[in-house]
């Protein structure tokens, strides 16, 4: 397994472990952060002294024409039931998303030294958040990674039916849009696959990126 220097040099993601680990170590610089997801690597650990690199093979994404929205989805964007905003509470979404209860999990990999390197990619213009509203309530919302015309979702987090469902499309069709080539979801889940997304090989996410 590949060990990090001081060098912001990643092996190719190709070189992962069967679980999908690239390399262990580093730090949490941003522009590390950065060179990682530009090589299709993503930082996912519990402990900000272990720091863990990833490039899972498949992968789940989602191509932005496939986005699937329910009938009951699209009743909710038509009657604007959520207000939803772009880069207005950046920091306040990653806090909400690093509280949510997961199945399975005990903590959270959304550590206080990834909350500030991800607060300084915003600040950088490489990171955003998309709010979603309810009553001047923030009820809703994700943030992710930009690289210009790929978008690297990190994490949502609801605290209404829906909330996060409504942001994402709301995401998607501004990606759209913008004519956004993939959104990378990073692992599997239902939630995930249920809107659109599936999962491709590693080789092919890859191609998206050079």
């Amino acid at each position: 397994m590949h060990l990090l220097g001081s060098e912001h040099i990643f092996p190719s993601a190709d070189s992962a472990s069967k679980e999908g680990i690239v390399a262990i170590g580093g730090d949490l610089d941003p522009n590390r952060i950065l060179k990682a997801y530009k090589n299709g690597i993503f930082p996912w650990f519990e402990n900000d002294d272990h720091l863990v690199w990833w490039s899972p093979d498949p992968r789940m994404v989602l191509l932005p024409e496939k986005l699937k929205i329910s009938k009951s989805t699209k009743k909710l964007l038509k009657e604007n039931f959520f207000k939803v905003t772009f880069n207005q509470s950046f920091d306040e979404v990653v806090d909400s998303c690093a509280k949510v209860k997961r199945f399975g999990q005990n903590g959270t990999w959304i550590t206080n030294g990834l909350k500030k390197a991800y607060s300084k990619l915003h600040n950088m213009g490489h990171a955003y958040s998309v709010e979603v509203w309810k009553d001047y309530e923030l009820v809703g919302g994700l943030y992710g990674i930009d690289l210009g015309d790929v978008f690297c979702g990190e994490s949502m987090f609801t605290k209404a039916n829906n909330a996060s469902k409504i942001g994402f499309v709301h995401l998607v069709k501004e990606l759209t849009k913008n004519k956004y080539k993939l959104i990378d979801c990073q692992v599997p889940s239902a939630h995930l696959k249920s809107l659109g997304a599936e999962e491709i090989s590693r080789k092919e996410f890859l191609k998206y990126l050079f």
